[in-house]
């Protein structure tokens, strides 16, 4: 087995300086940190005060975000309103699910989200979004199954949930990454100097402060994950309450999974924002993709509203119709405006 030849004496004298001046640096460095390092602990805050501080602060900011974070989100999807003379039977729609839950009455809005899609805004003043296609693709109770799910979403707070969640995931990962970044570079920089010494500089992460770099480094992702986790979890058990509180709301059940359903075989591509379902149906059967999605696979989500339909007679009683039966159903569009949104080329 070969080895690869030595370097030229001068090349090797070179980086025997060049890591001896790194190591010098770095451990002045150290010396640094650890003096900073003591004065902080003797001059420590109140731990109570400190922990009091720091909850205030996250979810103050994560509150903020959420209050006024709705304009900015409109105005990135290029949202439209609709009034009520353009699309009546949507905002009679919105009218009686707003008026059967505890919700401020939304705005309506739509927008092409690339594809179909409904999205739902909290804030002072609610708004739910509505991608074009939906217009064309779903029967006005299949939509009211949509809208009523969205609106239970704003009913729970889920935004709201949502957002000081990650405004508290990023503020402590963030506070660890600030305490674990000066041990970091100091054992970055002493691996990078011992490996110049020992004339191999592409090997600094296999030694023992390299080691010790790498390891903090995977530690602050495994706590991001970790606590991304937990998020998404809680996303995906928000989606199933949503389901079950737009058929209480409805009392449809298969209306839902229908427009599911739809939605569901007419989707292309991912949705950046928090959407109605995440596609996905080759990836949904993978434990890692599963855990880190938003929202269940949509066949589960079907399938309980399927059972939660049997359970309570509505198979073969409901005006909804199957699941399986994509044919659409549409409702009588010359008088009630439903046609009459404003799609607008862009």
């Amino acid at each position: 087995m070969s080895t690869a030849p030595d370097p030229p004496l001068g090349l090797r004298t070179a980086m025997v300086v060049a890591g001896a001046a790194t190591i010098a640096v770095y451990a002045v460095g150290a010396g640094a940190v650890w003096l900073l390092a003591r004065f902080v602990w003797a001059n420590r805050p109140d731990p109570l005060a400190l922990a009091a501080a720091f909850i205030v602060a996250t979810l103050a900011s994560g509150y903020l975000t959420y209050r006024f974070g709705t304009g900015r989100t409109l105005v990135g999807l290029d949202a439209r309103e609709v009034p009520r003379r353009r699309a009546p039977t949507v905002h009679r729609i919105v009218d009686a699910l707003a008026g059967g839950m505890d919700v401020a009455r939304p705005r309506v809005f739509v927008a092409r989200l690339g594809e179909p899609n409904a999205l739902a805004l909290g804030g002072p003043t609610p708004a739910l979004v509505i991608d074009y296609s939906l217009f064309r693709l779903l029967s006005a109770a299949e939509l009211e199954g949509v809208l009523a799910h969205e609106l239970a979403h704003i009913e729970g707070r889920d935004g709201l949930v949502q957002t000081l969640g990650h405004s508290v995931v990023h503020t402590a990962v963030g506070l660890v990454a600030l305490a674990l970044a000066p041990v970091a570079a100091v054992a970055g920089g002493f691996a990078r100097g011992v490996a110049l010494v020992r004339g191999t500089p592409d090997r600094w992460h296999r030694t023992l402060p390299g080691r010790l770099h790498v390891g903090l480094a995977r530690t602050l992702t495994l706590l991001l994950i970790a606590l991304t986790l937990l998020l998404r979890a809680y996303s995906r058990r928000r989606e199933h309450a949503a389901d079950d509180r737009a058929v209480e709301v409805t009392g449809r059940p298969l209306a839902l999974a229908s427009a599911l359903r739809r939605i569901d075989s007419a989707s292309r591509s991912p949705f950046p924002f928090a959407p109605l379902y995440r596609r996905g149906r080759d990836g949904e059967e993978q434990p890692l993709v599963r855990l880190l999605s938003t929202h269940p696979p949509m066949d589960e989500r079907i399938e309980r509203l399927r059972r939660r339909a049997e359970r309570e007679g509505a198979l073969g009683r409901s005006p909804d119709r199957g699941v399986d039966d994509l044919r659409p159903i549409r409702p009588d569009r010359a008088g009630d405006g439903w046609t009459r949104v404003p799609i607008e080329k862009r």
